[in-house]
């Protein structure tokens, strides 16, 4: 056997065991697609939320927000600017990762070689410069994956950040946490809360953009939006459904000139799944029920109706 077909044999099993690798890489986020994080908590965005009974770990930073460090925001229903998308870039990495191992894969298949083309020693070096451009491609997606779901350091802890007591207010919430904030949650607030979780999760579900807009602020609209758009490139549909609360607690609750925040762990059960457009089958997520842990942070202006202003998750 020469060497040019040793190297075609290392190459071919190298390529097959990516095929079966990059699949996973690339759909990991399609078993848990439900509504997705980010948003603003004014001049909280770039602090940890206390912890609480429901949700004594810590908790992810926001991976997107029109806010930036240092700034006071106010109220993030009113702000605007460029923002980032994780998502996005992963997308991006993944096609570029794919395509290029689609290329090999087909010419394997024709009986060209991974690549084609192998005639001498030249086409030999430019095979594995491309195979070593998407080792790196594939290397830098995984490592951004995993960065992505590590909290910093110095975000995961901080003063008071201990579970807090929790007192049940017979809403599906604890009373525990934020109980010397300067605003006021009373019962009518956590039935808010209660219902903003089921309605939010329905009208992503149902792709109601116009129903989103009147139950959260702009900024978290245009990440609904994004990622709807996401789905529908991808011919998928994001189906959440018998979305309950179980258990919730304050986290904290504080005013910002007219603008009034509160931060509450929400630990809930609904159905996920992500569907087939054309033929409604299920491509991705369960039929069976789970349970998820978020902290989620509503606004109001005073006097005003509650809106869901960031998603966090827990870890």
């Amino acid at each position: 056997m020469s060497f040019s077909q040793r190297t075609r044999g290392i190459v071919r099993a190298v390529a097959v065991v990516m095929a079966l690798a990059l699949p996973v890489v690339m759909t990991a986020s399609m078993a848990d697609a439900r509504v997705g994080g980010g948003g603003s908590r004014g001049s909280r965005t770039f602090s940890a939320p206390p912890s609480t009974s429901t949700a004594p770990g810590s908790v992810a930073p926001l991976n997107r927000t029109f806010s930036q460090p240092g700034t006071n925001m106010g109220s993030p229903a009113t702000s605007g600017g460029l923002f980032g998308r994780p998502g996005m870039g992963r997308s991006l990495l993944g096609g570029l990762a794919a395509g290029f191992l689609g290329a090999g894969l087909f010419g394997m298949l024709f009986g060209g070689g991974l690549f084609s083309g192998l005639g001498g020693l030249s086409s030999i070096l430019g095979l594995l410069l491309q195979i070593g451009l998407i080792v790196l491609v594939v290397r830098f997606a995984m490592s951004w994956w995993q960065r992505r779901n590590t909290p910093a350091a110095a975000y995961a802890g901080g003063p008071g950040a201990g579970p807090q007591p929790t007192y049940r207010s017979g809403f599906g919430f604890g009373l525990g946490g934020g109980s010397d904030a300067p605003v006021e949650i009373k019962p009518a607030d956590y039935e808010a809360f209660e219902r903003l979780l089921g309605e939010i999760q329905a009208a992503w579900s149902n792709e109601d953009i116009a129903k989103l807009h009147t139950l959260a602020t702009p900024e978290m609209v245009s990440y609904f939006s994004q990622d709807l758009e996401q789905n529908k490139a991808r011919n998928v549909t994001n189906k959440v459904t018998g979305t309950k609360l179980l258990q919730g607690d304050l986290a904290e609750a504080w005013r910002e000139g007219d603008s009034e925040y509160a931060t509450v762990a929400m630990r809930f059960s609904l159905v996920d799944t992500m569907l087939d457009r054309a033929t409604h089958r299920v491509v991705g997520g369960s039929e069976q029920p789970q349970e998820v842990t978020e902290v989620w942070t509503f606004l109001r202006q005073r006097g005003g109706n509650w809106e869901l202003s960031a998603i966090q998750e827990t870890n």
